[in-house]
């Protein structure tokens, strides 16, 4: 639970951003929508489930470890990793984990954290990556001032851009929901709407971002926001994805922003049986989630064993489990769609001569002009749920 240790041009988002469309031109506004296939889709909250787009969607990608000076984990905060990440794991997420209070972090070294966090950003914009900038504490409410004014920054900076995703606050203890953690958001999402209306914003909830269910009862007022879950396959199960359950049921989004193979210490071996429930658990409810860490610290939850980039177990699950995710940022890739179905023009038969009414594994169709492959048998409408697999804009 984030423990404390013992090149492409991104213009078309930037100069033309999406949520800006529609006070342009309309030339502008036809060579903005001319590009929006090529950057991330901007999400949004409605009721329980975050968007993509118009369709609900989850990513998965890759945590940073702290970036705390002298930390190890700092090595890691370069433009090189993040397009790696990218071309290798297919991820679609990658999170900064920007420490604030303990040695190294924030407080001590502003200016250098900072750009570790906008090296990490700049290089997922380039690669068309979701990025969260996380700000990694668990004693957040103490520095209010500090997180107003670099979250003011960020939304400043950032804030046309629809890759950024703001994480406010990581992991409060076991301290109030209604009197300490959401005042304190209260003011910080104060903040960032002030440069930046629509971002999303995820807010850490109470013992280490597991009492869902607590801020459930007393959501946030406020558009885009969502709300923290951490898990670690090896010390939490089906009680905390009931305390899930009722937070969604209470109405209210979910954002992994960091889970583990492993035992909630940081060590320990992968616990197979738990994380294929969890991975199942957060495709069911299309969860969003970034596994914690991209790091070679001797440990269990790191991707790489020390000092090198040779996988660790569980770096080799969780790269298994990014690059099958059930959707991927795969639609940078124009398609030629010529000869494919349209919807709802499906492409198999239940029984011989038969009509058709479904589609299988591997098929292809074509929806609102865009190319979906079938992950497996559906008959749902494409892009509407996991079934589907978003290939790319056709070009004809």
């Amino acid at each position: 639970m984030s423990y404390l240790p013992t090149q492409r041009l991104s213009m078309k988002k930037r100069r033309f951003p999406a949520k800006k469309l529609l006070l342009s031109c309309l030339g502008c506004l036809f060579v903005g929508l001319s590009q929006q296939a090529w950057a991330v889709e901007p999400l949004s909250v409605s009721g329980n489930k975050i968007y993509a787009g118009d369709t609900v969607k989850s990513f998965a990608g890759n945590s940073l470890f702290w970036s705390n000076n002298e930390w190890g984990g700092e090595k890691f905060y370069r433009a090189d990793i993040v397009k790696m990440l990218r071309d290798d794991w297919h991820s679609s997420i990658v999170r900064a984990s920007m420490g604030i209070q303990e040695d190294g972090g924030y407080l001590d070294d502003p200016a250098g954290n900072k750009a570790k966090v906008i090296t990490v950003v700049d290089a997922a914009i380039e690669n068309d990556m979701y990025v969260i900038i996380d700000w990694h504490s668990h004693h957040a409410e103490d520095n209010v001032a500090e997180a107003v004014s670099f979250f003011r920054e960020m939304a400043q900076k950032y804030g046309d851009s629809p890759n950024v995703i703001y994480e406010i606050y990581n992991e409060p203890l076991q301290i109030s929901w209604d009197h300490v953690i959401k005042p304190y958001a209260e003011k910080v999402i104060a903040a960032i709407r002030e440069f930046d209306p629509d971002n999303l914003i995820v807010v850490g909830t109470p013992s280490w971002s597991q009492d869902v269910d607590t801020a459930s009862f007393n959501p946030i007022n406020g558009t885009n926001i969502a709300y923290t879950l951490h898990f670690y396959a090896g010390t939490h199960g089906q009680y905390l994805r009931d305390k899930a359950l009722t937070a969604m049921n209470n109405g209210i989004a979910l954002f992994v922003t960091e889970w583990g193979t492993i035992n909630a210490d940081g060590d320990g071996g992968v616990n197979e049986a738990e994380t294929n429930i969890w991975v199942n658990f957060m495709k069911e409810h299309d969860l969003s989630n970034a596994n914690w860490a991209l790091n070679d610290k001797a440990e269990g939850a790191s991707t790489y064993y020390p000092d090198t980039m040779n996988l660790t177990p569980s770096g080799k699950k969780v790269k298994s489990i990014i690059e099958n995710w059930p959707y991927q940022l795969g639609n940078n890739t124009p398609q030629t769609c010529a000869g494919v179905n349209v919807y709802p023009n499906w492409t198999r038969r239940a029984w011989e001569n038969g009509p058709y009414n479904h589609s299988d594994s591997g098929d292809y169709m074509v929806y609102q002009n865009k190319l979906y492959q079938a992950n497996w048998y559906t008959t749902s409408t494409p892009g509407s749920d996991n079934s589907w697999t978003l290939t790319g804009a056709c070009t004809n």
